[in-house]
């Protein structure tokens, strides 16, 4: 039986494209956003929309690896955990959003088939130092997602009051 891994998995689909009860999707929240402010920081302190993206994409990739070979490669240190717009620029913000897209579909991907008792299985995390369970990682990719929606929500209300002046 796969119940919660279903459960999870329909929870990061609803933060990504669905209505949720918080009002606002990633989708929702990227439509309106033209591609020429996706690399522009509102304030020296808040990353960009693309470098927000970036980031995203990198831990859901790295959530991936943890699944395929029960043990990841990647820390808060790591030199991919924020690129910079210097970084992301060159690539495009089709090709940055093409990635983050294609990343979600690779997760679901990965979990569409197991059984809940997965979810109790372990991994190896380089960034914690420890062996955790598969439910800690897809929670706290839940919990990931979720946040920096918050994130994106305040630098696109940045966006739109400095271009609005």
């Amino acid at each position: 039986m796969n119940t919660t891994i279903r459960h999870l998995i329909e929870q990061l689909q609803d933060i990504q494209h669905g209505k949720n009860w918080i009002g606002s999707s990633f989708d929702s929240k990227l439509k309106d956003v033209p591609e020429a402010q996706v690399f522009v920081r509102p304030l020296p302190q808040l990353h960009s929309i693309a470098e927000t993206i970036s980031h995203l994409t990198m831990w859901r990739q790295e959530a991936g690896l943890k699944i395929k070979t029960g043990a990841g490669s990647k820390t808060d240190q790591d030199p991919e955990n924020w690129l910079t717009n210097h970084d992301l620029t060159p690539k495009g913000w089709n090709s940055i959003k093409t990635a983050y897209d294609q990343s979600l579909a690779d997760l679901i991907s990965l979990l569409q088939d197991k059984d809940d008792s997965f979810l109790e299985q372990e991994y190896y995390d380089p960034d914690f130092k420890g062996n955790y369970s598969y439910r800690f990682l897809l929670e706290g990719m839940l919990h990931h997602d979720i946040y920096h929606l918050g994130q994106l929500g305040i630098i696109i209300k940045y966006l739109k009051l400095f271009n609005n002046n």
